[in-house]
């Protein structure tokens, strides 16, 4: 048995949440990953997976023995990449996350370019607006937008964006605009929403930030579907302000409520802490972040 080869594939099939997924993640025949796992119950002489006709789950030995092989497998890539000679010269695989819009329209052109100018080096960009474990998910590089809560990551500061509330010019000529936040009681609200539901947005006031109850008449869990929705008259929405800035400038949106406008939000480039930075991270950071901070120059942040 390979051991090594058998604790990867008992990872892929946790993450996966089933064998059949190691298997199609691995390009590997699912009875050999089963064996691999079985071998390496045999070898260990305790269960590690449940295996149930749904998902596969962990006994508390498997998750001792997963966390254990995570430490092992990264030691042991971390040495391969010394050996071939990824801290000498900027080679390799980077895996870079962002969230969906602002990945779109400021990291992958950055990607692109470095791609250009590094040969030796790819890219997996994952555009995602939840927030991604980095070092659960073996993330080289992840963007972050707001208040940082893992004080232990290392962070770039690139600059701020902020919460904005705007509309389409035909919607304002057709219903007014709103003159202060309970204003918009009397409005259509158009509702940008992840996959638990938060009707509050939050405004400035004389006390602080105060959340406001709105009633969206429609919701939708894309930046992108609330813009959409507003330049087609649908209502007022609340993005941030790099998810609008193109159609404020071309007028297709208008800003209110400017007055109301909570603090701006800290964008950051964060990564694991590392004893010895590997040159393509090194590369890509002194490369993009200059560049970032150029595209985030304009923000009202």
């Amino acid at each position: 048995m390979n051991r090594f080869e058998a604790m990867r594939t008992l990872i892929a099939a946790v993450d996966g949440g089933s064998l059949s997924a190691a298997s199609r993640g691995l390009g590997v025949p699912l009875p050999t990953v089963s064996r691999r796992v079985s071998d390496l119950e045999t070898h260990l002489r305790t269960q590690l997976v449940v295996r149930t006709s749904r998902k596969l789950l962990l006994t508390d030995a498997g998750r001792a023995y997963v966390a254990a092989c995570r430490q092992i497998l990264e030691e042991l890539d971390d040495a391969e990449r010394l050996a071939s000679g990824e801290y000498r010269m900027p080679r390799g695989e980077l895996l870079i996350t962002a969230p969906v819009m602002f990945g779109q329209l400021h990291v992958q052109p950055v990607v692109l370019d470095f791609l250009a100018a590094y040969p030796d080096i790819s890219v997996r960009l994952t555009l995602s607006d939840a927030t991604i474990d980095i070092i659960e998910n073996r993330v080289d590089l992840a963007v972050r937008i707001g208040d940082l809560s893992d004080s232990g990551l290392v962070a770039r500061r690139l600059g701020a964006v902020r919460w904005i509330t705007c509309a389409s010019p035909d919607y304002l000529a057709r219903r007014g605009a709103p003159a202060k936040p309970a204003d918009l009681w009397q409005h259509d609200c158009v509702g940008f929403e992840r996959v638990h539901t938060d009707s509050t947005w939050l405004f400035q006031s004389c006390e602080g930030a105060k959340a406001l109850a709105i009633r969206p008449r429609f919701s939708v869990n894309t930046a992108s579907g609330a813009i959409d929705a507003a330049f087609a008259g649908a209502g007022i929405i609340r993005v941030l302000s790099y998810q609008a800035v193109r159609a404020i400038a071309e007028g297709s949106l208008v800003k209110v409520l400017e007055a109301f406008e909570t603090e701006p939000l800290p964008v950051h480039l964060v990564h694991n802490p590392q004893p010895i930075l590997p040159l393509k991270l090194r590369a890509f950071l002194d490369f993009a972040a200059p560049r970032l901070k150029t595209g985030l120059a304009g923000e009202p942040g």
